[in-house]
């Protein structure tokens, strides 16, 4: 390889090191900023996690106070779910601009929690115990 083919290959390779590095510093950013927000359906319930998925802010309402706690459990882990997937979802929205659609995007999604379990099946007391909070 002559030398002037080399000095051009070396700069092209710097070139590319360099747009992967902005790439690479502009995608942290971004998902620096991800977060998931979410409520439950009448409002008892709302929750926001942050970038690492990390519960970051837990808001009840009066009406919380009147489910039983097993309930009022469930209702904050199904409500913190939703905010997951939310935040999920914002990744691969950034990732997808990074790395396109493909096996890169395919170790994003495996990597993200996993759906939430459904809900165990409401038993006929809950209704008598709690009738304002069965759906």
């Amino acid at each position: 390889m002559p030398i002037q083919d080399s000095a051009a290959w070396l700069a092209d390779y710097q070139k590319n090191l360099s747009r992967m590095q902005a790439n690479a510093e502009a995608a942290s950013a971004s998902l620096s900023r991800v977060g998931g927000r979410a409520a439950s359906p009448r409002g008892e319930v709302e929750v926001e996690v942050g970038p690492s998925g990390a519960l970051t802010d837990l808001r009840l309402s009066p009406a919380a106070r009147t489910l039983e706690a097993d309930a009022l459990a469930r209702l904050i882990l199904a409500t913190v779910h939703d905010a997951h997937r939310q935040a999920g979802a914002q990744v691969v929205d950034i990732m997808t601009d990074y790395v396109g659609d493909g096996p890169a995007l395919q170790m994003v999604r495996d990597n993200l929690p996993v759906e939430a379990a459904p809900a165990a099946p409401r038993q006929e007391d809950d209704y008598f115990a709690h009738p304002g909070i069965i759906s």
